[in-house]
């Protein structure tokens, strides 16, 4: 069955579909307010919007042109909605003419929709269906508030500790702190959960000014204090995302794709469920070894029984986790031993090894001379090319 994913290889053989097509788009067109991006305006554009709704799409590809004139037809929907041309913004991205484009944001498939907040593209492309409604809703979605204010501290005691959860007690909803605040929550709302506290409810908790914590999961974790200046959202935002994404994610069938498409290998710890030992000692040898490393690969952790079919193609069972792996996105590598895990600067020497091309010369040519490495072996990962631990 051809789905969007195969829009990339598919001709156009019906002519007469493709002019009706492209008279539906020029029409619309003409009332649209569509933002053609290119390299030249493209940071300016982004940069000033609250949110940005951009549609990657080739000429060529049907599946682009059959989306035109429904982005279109959304895109007036929401401008009457919200008139004020940076609070959303719909544009659009040739990727033939503006390859470069294509390249940076990473697009591989056509057509591609991608959020962008304040220039900061967000994690999670749109995959929802192609139609004016829901592209539609999708976007006031986007819009909603993703802030939630108390209205006393005493609902600060009934959070939900199963979450993550940024706090933060301001003055007034008018300060620059607070819009530093908000600017953080519309990028990471989907990380943690973000809470306010204003005016006179939150003065107890403001003996020395505006303030922000982090309330980690658990009972018993205490608060963090943001220490930081709250008007650089530099600062902000690099503080709250580390408390907010975990430095090991678990990788399931939904977000493999999104984890894909953001361009870093896979450093995996394939264990059961149930088996939280395994988990932890791998999180604490990734912080101890690995933290440097982090944004050149991402650590994530998958369930031995939900990825029986990818251990299958690196010759493991459920049996034989817990496993440790690297996933390039052109072979897998797998880790000696887990056992292994506790000698010092193993797990980032396997790291280095793949950064510096070790492992994929050693899976062409064999072990370097001067290396013996027994029980190290290395697969190819027979996933779909743009999902490696996919369906």
């Amino acid at each position: 069955m051809l789905t969007m994913r195969h829009a990339i290889f598919l001709p156009l053989t019906d002519p007469a579909c493709v002019l009706v097509l492209l008279a539906a788009w020029a029409c619309a067109s003409a009332k649209g307010d569509i933002i053609n991006l290119e390299s030249g305006n493209i940071d300016e554009i982004l940069g000033n919007a609250d949110v940005a709704l951009v549609n990657f799409y080739a000429d060529w590809c049907r599946f682009s042109q059959m989306l035109h004139p429904i982005f279109e037809e959304a895109s007036n929907i929401i401008k009457e909605e919200y008139p004020d041309s940076n609070k959303v913004v719909f544009a659009r991205v040739d990727c033939d003419q503006h390859s470069d484009i294509a390249q940076r944001y990473r697009i591989s498939k056509y057509p591609t929709l991608k959020l962008f907040r304040n220039g900061m593209m967000m994690k999670r492309e749109y995959r929802g269906q192609r139609s004016v409604t829901a592209i539609a809703d999708y976007i006031r979605q986007q819009k909603s508030n993703p802030i939630r204010t108390v209205g006393d501290l005493e609902e600060l005691k009934t959070i939900d500790q199963s979450k993550r959860t940024i706090i933060g007690f301001f003055e007034t909803s008018e300060s620059s702190n607070f819009r530093t605040f908000e600017k953080v929550a519309n990028i990471l709302h989907d990380d943690c959960v973000f809470i306010a506290a204003l005016g006179e409810i939150s003065k107890p908790e403001r003996f020395s000014g505006d303030n922000v914590i982090y309330r980690p999961i658990g009972e018993s974790a205490p608060d963090m204090v943001y220490l930081g200046s709250l008007t650089n959202f530099d600062l902000a935002f690099a503080w709250t995302q580390d408390k907010c994404v975990p430095l090991v994610r678990e990788i399931t069938f939904e977000n493999g794709e999104e984890l894909t498409e953001e361009g870093l290998p896979f450093l995996i710890l394939f264990h059961m469920k149930d088996d939280m030992e395994s988990l932890e000692k791998f999180q604490q040898e990734v912080a101890r070894q690995l933290i440097g490393e982090k944004g050149t690969i991402n650590f994530l952790h998958a369930d031995c029984d939900k990825f029986r079919h990818p251990l299958l193609h690196i010759q493991k069972t459920p049996a034989d986790c817990p496993v440790i792996a690297i996933d390039s996105f052109r072979h897998m590598y797998v880790f000696s031993d887990f056992k292994d895990l506790s000698i010092p600067g193993k797990l980032k020497q396997f790291v280095l090894d793949l950064h510096s091309g070790k492992l994929h010369r050693e899976f062409h040519h064999g072990p370097d001379p001067t290396d013996v490495a027994p029980g190290q072996f290395v697969f190819c990962l027979f996933f779909p090319a743009n999902s490696r631990i996919g369906k």
